[in-house]
């Protein structure tokens, strides 16, 4: 097998898309940490566009951004495929990956925001999406993908480990257990799963980097 590295972040949800997948699949690789306030030479190398993590480097060539990354994982290993295969429910799953990925992580709420109203604003667009994930995507199976993790959990991963963290740190409560009983549910089988829960970062050390990016954006907001 050609040499698989993969180039990310300890804090990046998108970077442990690819760990999970990576693990899922059985696919040995070296992990590469990336400073990304000093980037490296390599990473620079490898995604000279957007300089980002994570990067997958296989057999020397890059594959760049974690959901490119998952599918030509599919098709250069497919034990275990992460998308479906029927086609119509590979471009759902692609429709709700891109979804979330605008809604989540570019939610206001994640670091604060400069005013009570910008923040309850955002907060009732993270309930919002939150209400819209659990009814109209995750329904009621086990996983995204059903009995098994697939690449729609993966994509969702953030709502699992790094939401808890934000909500602590923002202030706001949006997942919980009565008003989203499915999907909270869904965090404790995805987070209970030996691949997911022997990779993930740890909770204080997220909080810790969090809020340091938190007061950093509300100082810049007062200047």
């Amino acid at each position: 097998m050609e040499e698989v590295k993969l180039h990310g972040m300890w804090a990046s949800p998108f970077t442990y898309r690819v760990k999970w997948g990576l693990e899922l699949k059985g696919i040995p690789y070296q992990y590469v940490e990336e400073d990304i306030t000093n980037k490296s030479p390599l990473l620079l190398h490898y995604n000279p566009l957007h300089k980002k993590v994570p990067v997958l480097v296989h057999g020397g060539k890059p594959v760049c951004e974690s959901i490119v990354i998952l599918e030509y994982m599919d098709e250069i290993w497919p034990q275990y495929p992460l998308f479906p295969i029927n086609p119509f429910d590979r471009a759902m799953a692609r429709f709700w990956i891109k979804y979330t990925d605008n809604k989540l992580f570019g939610n206001r709420l994640l670091f604060g925001s400069g005013s009570g109203e910008e923040a309850e604003k955002a907060r009732a667009e993270g309930i919002e999406f939150l209400r819209t994930i659990e009814e109209q995507c995750l329904g009621d199976k086990k996983f995204f993908a059903g009995e098994a993790i697939g690449a729609l959990d993966l994509a969702f991963g953030g709502i699992a480990q790094w939401l808890p963290v934000l909500e602590e740190v923002s202030g706001w409560k949006l997942l919980n257990a009565d008003e989203f009983p499915r999907l909270y549910a869904w965090t404790k089988n995805f987070k209970e799963a030996a691949v997911i829960r022997d990779n993930l970062p740890g909770a204080d050390k997220l909080a810790g980097l969090y809020n340091r990016l938190r007061h950093q954006r509300l100082r810049s907001a007062a200047e």
